[in-house]
C-alpha cells in the first residue's frame, strides 16, 4: 500500500524510493548462457578425444603389447582424431555457412526486386505479434529504408540468424582440433615421461574426465560432482569394455 498525502484537497499517492517496482530486478534476476559459448565445444571436444585415446590404449594395453607399441597408438590415435575432428568441423560449418549465404542472396534479390511485398511481409510479422497494424507498417517502413538492414531484420525474422556474425570454418576446425589434441594427450603423457605401467595413463585420464564433467556444469543446472562423477563412470567404462575386448581378443590371437 502506498502512503498519500493531501495537497489543498487533493490525495496524491506517494511512491518510496526504495520500493521495488520488479522483483525480478529487486534479485538481480539473471540467467545463465544457455548456448554455452565456446566453453561447450571446447571441453566436450577435449571430453571426446581424452574419452577415445584412452578406450584406444587400454584396449591395446589389454592386448599385453610393448610400451613403444602403445606410445605409436597413442599418438596415432591423437594425430588422427584430431585431424578428423578438424577436417569434419571445418566441412560441417563451411558447408553451414555456405547454405546461410545462398538463403541470404536470395532474400536480398527479394529485397531489391520487390522491395513494397517485403515491406509488407515484416509489418505483417509484426502485426502477428500483436503490433497495432499501423505503427507495425510504420516500423516496417523505416526499417526497410536502408537495404542491408532490411537484409539483417528479414535474415533474424526469416532465418533466424545474424548476417553479421556467422560462424568461420577455419576457426571451428583449429578450435576442434586443439581441444581434442589436448584431451587426447593425458593418456599419453605419462608414457611420454617415461612411465611404463599403465596406471598412471589411467589415473590421470579419470583426473581429467572428472574435471572436464565438472567445468561442464558451468553451463548445466547440476552441481559439478555430480557433473564430473558422471563423465568418470562413462570415461572409466568406455576404458575398462576395451581393456576387457584387448585382453580376450590378444589371448585368443596369441
Amino acid at each position: 500500500m502506498l502512503p498519500a498525502a493531501e495537497c489543498e484537497g487533493t490525495t496524491v499517492a506517494i511512491i518510496e524510493t526504495e520500493a521495488t517496482l520488479h522483483e525480478a530486478h529487486r534479485d538481480n534476476h539473471t540467467h545463465r548462457d544457455v548456448n554455452g559459448g565456446w566453453l561447450r565445444p571446447a571441453v566436450f571436444g577435449a571430453m571426446d578425444g581424452l574419452v577415445s585415446n584412452l578406450a584406444l590404449m587400454t584396449g591395446v594395453a589389454g592386448g599385453e603389447v610393448s610400451h613403444r607399441t602403445l606410445v605409436i597408438t597413442g599418438l596415432a590415435g591423437l594425430a588422427a582424431g584430431a585431424f578428423s575432428m578438424a577436417a569434419g568441423e571445418y566441412t560441417s560449418v563451411a558447408s553451414q555457412r555456405e547454405l546461410v549465404e545462398a538463403e541470404l542472396d536470395i532474400e536480398r534479390r527479394e529485397l531489391r526486386k520487390h522491395p513494397a511485398d517485403e515491406e509488407r511481409e515484416l509489418a505483417e510479422l509484426y502485426m502477428s505479434r500483436g503490433v497495432e497494424p499501423a505503427l507495425a507498417r510504420e516500423v516496417a517502413r523505416q526499417l526497410s529504408q536502408d537495404p542491408e538492414q532490411a537484409l539483417e531484420i528479414h535474415a533474424r525474422e526469416e532465418l533466424g540468424i545474424d548476417p553479421s556474425d556467422l560462424p568461420s570454418p577455419t576457426v571451428a576446425a583449429v578450435s576442434s582440433f586443439a581441444s581434442f589434441a589436448l584431451g587426447a594427450l593425458l593418456p599419453l603423457l605419462p608414457y611420454l615421461l617415461g612411465a611404463s605401467a599403465l596406471w598412471p595413463a589411467v589415473l590421470l585420464a579419470l583426473v581429467g574426465l572428472f574435471g572436464c564433467g565438472a567445468v561442464v556444469a558451468k553451463v548445466t543446472a547440476r552441481s559439478w560432482w555430480f557433473s564430473g562423477l558422471r563423465q568418470l563412470a562413462l570415461g572409466g567404462l568406455a576404458a575398462a569394455l576395451t581393456f576387457g575386448i584387448g585382453s580376450f581378443f590378444g589371448t585368443a590371437i596369441g
